[in-house]
Order: structure tokens, then sequence, then C-alpha cells
């Protein structure tokens, strides 16, 4: 579980976004801490000076004239400017640079600008008043088509208190927002990236359900981010090499099949007429296990490819007494007993019936060989599944894992077989999604097929 965490994306994607987010909000911070103590007319200053004119421009009362008669200011900023009088002031001017309203003192200063009013609008301006060091803001005001100039001016001494109030609960806000934005940020962003990383998760999962039976599937592209794009291309472009390829290996298998099936007809016919021949009985054994495994390999090749089966209801117990019918000589050779069960209403099933006639067939051909004289081979047919038991010697527990291989024969098999009929059955369930399993009892063994 650790090691999945540590490979996982969405958890690299997590962290390496909060710890950029951790790094942006530390620098900003940094940042904010060193320029706004050290540069507090740059950084406060300018903003604060622009905020008061702009109050005393709005605070402006004209007369039916259009001349400009008192400055009505909210109940904070007057008494900014009455309180702060020496530090903070305003001058309302008109177009000759004329004072006509000003802040308590600020009409005794003298002019505060050398320059004209109209140059010194919307810059900042520096000049001293009383020995201390001022900076000066201007805008212009036009009304009834005359203009008047409005003029605030802020002590360096007052600036840089006010940055000192200002700055003073700063770092405690900034380290609130630091932890309060990762903490949200960090709960938040597994959910956007669960949703950002959806179209990899689909693609995963459908992947996950190709099978050499389901190699036409193709991962859909829609809704997949550009960056994967190529990916889900690429792996698209594989499956069609990987279908060409299993197509071919196939199609060559039922050919080969195919055409060494008469050669081996016409051999034993040609032994058969020669008198001569001697040890015909193992030529003809032999010529009958090669006849076996080539009809094998051409089940194996109709099996696996899901065009060549016919899907219809079938009768279980139906199938089921035909394969007891069908090998009933083989039985009654190795005197073992063949019986059917019928266990509560089984229903109909939905397969090909010759495909769950050779699955049958193929292990109940193995339980006879691996049983006893005077054993029993039941067929139990139910509702969910279908079991083949007999009570032979049983399959040792390290030759389960490699019974459904193909060309696979347990070490010392008492009986001829190519290893190819576990391997059609197999094939067989997985095309009618069929699961089948084998269990070892206390006598013999227990194959299930699960419908």
């Amino acid at each position: 579980m650790f090691k999945h965490w540590i490979h996982s994306l969405s958890i690299r994607l997590w962290a390496t976004t909060v710890v950029a987010l951790a790094v942006s909000l530390a620098v900003l911070g940094g940042l904010a801490n060193y320029l706004i103590p050290h540069f507090p007319e740059e950084t406060i200053g300018r903003r604060e000076q622009a905020e008061y004119v702009h109050k005393v421009v709005g605070g402006i009362v004209f007369s039916d004239a259009g001349v400009p008669v008192s400055v009505k200011l909210s109940e904070r900023e007057a008494w900014m400017f009455q309180v702060a009088a020496t530090e903070l002031k305003y001058r309302v001017l008109d177009g000759q640079g004329r004072v006509l309203l000003s802040s308590t003192g600020a009409e005794k200063d003298g002019p505060w600008l050398a320059a004209n009013p109209e140059e010194a609008v919307g810059k900042m301006g520096y000049v001293a008043i009383d020995g201390r060091r001022f900076s000066v803001a201007t805008q212009r005001v036009t009304r009834n088509q005359s203009v008047f100039y409005v003029e605030t001016a802020t002590s360096a001494r007052f600036v840089e208190a006010l940055v000192g109030l200002k700055m003073k609960p700063i770092p405690a806000i900034v380290r609130v927002i630091f932890l309060l934005a990762i903490a949200i940020f960090g709960l938040v962003l597994p959910f956007s990236l669960r949703r950002a990383l959806k179209p990899l998760r689909d693609a995963s999962s459908a992947a996950a359900h190709i099978t050499p039976r389901h190699l036409k599937t193709r991962l859909s592209t829609v809704g997949v981010p550009s960056e994967i794009k190529p990916l889900i291309d690429a792996f698209n472009e594989a499956l069609g090499r990987l279908e060409n390829g299993f197509t071919v290996q196939q199609q060559f298998l039922a050919a080969a099949a195919h055409e060494l099936q008469t050669p081996l007809t016409l051999i034993r016919g040609q032994i058969e007429l020669q008198p001569d021949v001697g040890e015909k009985d193992l030529m003809f054994r032999e010529i009958d296990l090669m006849s076996r495994q080539v009809r094998q390999l051409l089940h194996l090749a109709e099996v696996s490819e899901a065009q060549n089966f016919n899907f219809v209801e079938v009768s279980g117990i139906d199938v089921a007494q035909d394969v007891v019918t069908y090998l009933a000589r083989k039985a009654d050779a190795r005197q073992v007993k063949l019986h059917v069960e019928e266990r509560g209403s089984p229903m109909p099933i939905w397969a090909d019936p010759g495909a769950l006639f050779i699955l049958l067939k193929n292990i109940v051909e193995n339980a006879i060989n691996a049983s006893h004289g005077n054993g029993v081979v039941s067929l139990a047919v139910n509702t969910a599944s279908i079991e083949i038991s007999d009570d032979g010697p049983g399959i040792q527990k390290d030759h389960l894992p490699f019974l459904f291989e193909r060309f696979w024969r347990a070490p010392g098999a008492g009986y001829d077989g190519a290893g190819l009929g576990l391997a059609i059955c197999r094939e067989i369930a997985l095309t009618h999604d069929w699961r089948l399993t084998v269990s070892s009892l206390t006598r013999g063994t227990r194959f299930t097929v699960w419908l």
C-alpha cells in the first residue's frame, strides 16, 4: 500500500502542487514584508494619497454658479484631516492656482508646487513644508466648463507611521492566510485531480477488459486531455498489430490442422491395404493419436474466434446426456459408470450447443481416463453450474496452475493425449463468460462450470 501511494500520479501531482503553492505564498509574503517597510511611499503611501485626493474631490460642494463652497467628508476622513492637520492637508484651487478651500492650517503654507497645477495632474510631487518633506497629489475637477484642482499633501512622517500601523498585523495575517490557503487547497485539490484524471482512469479500466476475445476493442479518445491522447493512440495501434498477429496465428493453426487431416487418413488407409506391414496396431495407435491432436487443434482454432459460436437456449441436462451417450463405449471399456444428476429445476443455458458439448466431453473423457475400474464419473446440473466429479487419484496441488495451459500434460500420465483438451475448455468458457474451476476432493477431482 505504501509503495502504491509513493508511485501514485495523483499523490505526486498533489504534493508538487501544494509545495509550489506554499513556496509561492512564502515568496510573496517575504516580498511584501521587505518592500512595504523599505519603500513605504511606493507601496502604500501613493495608494493612500490617491484615495485622499479622490475623497476630497467627491466631497466638494458647488454653488449654483458652479463655484466650490465647501468640502463635505465622511466623519472618519474629516477627523483625519482635523487631528493630523500638520501631517495631512488638502486644498481646492481655481484655474489660476488660487486657494478656494483648504483643510485646517493648509491655507497658510503658501504654494505647494512651483509648477502650473495642470502640469502636476496625475503625478506625485514632493515639496518641503515647514522644513518637512511632503508628497503632493493633484487631480483636475471640471464644473460648468470651469476647471478646478484638488491637492492633497501627506508628510513622509505620516506615511511611515501609517505604514507601521498597517504593517504590524500583516505578519500574523500572512501566517494565518498561508496556513488556511495550504489547508483548503490541500483538501480541495484531490477532488480536482480526481476529476482531471478521470479520462485516464476510464482508459485504464477499458484496457483492463481487453482480452484475446476482445482485441477489436479500442480505447476512446473522447474527453481525453491532449497530453494523454498520443498514449491512447499508440495503445490502439499496438492493439491493431496484436489483433492482426493473433488472427494470423489462428489462421495458420486452423490451416495446418486442416491440411494434416487428409494425409493422416490416407496413410492409415495405405497401411490397412499392406498385408506385410509389421506392428500395424502400434502404427494405427500413433496415427489415431495424431488424428486426435489434429482434431483438437481444429477445435482450438474454432473456439478461439467468437464469431464461430451460435448462441441459443440450451438444456444443460440434454447436453450432459448426449455426452454420456457419446462416451458410453469408452466408459464401458474402462469399466467406469457415468451418472447424470439433475438438481432442482435448471434453467435453459444461453450457449453454443456444440461448444458446450465439447467442453463437457473433454472433462468427462479426462475423468474416465483418470478413474480406476468400477469408478464413477458424475455430472450434476443445477441452475448456477455444472459439476463433473470422479473418484480417481486426484490432481496434485502443484499441478493445478498448469491444467489449462496448452500442450501441458501431467508427468507420468497413464493415458494418451496432446494436452489440449482443457485448454479448449478454457477458451469455450471465456467466450461464454463462464468460470471454470477445479478442486481436489478427499477422493477424486471436481471440475465446475459456473454459468
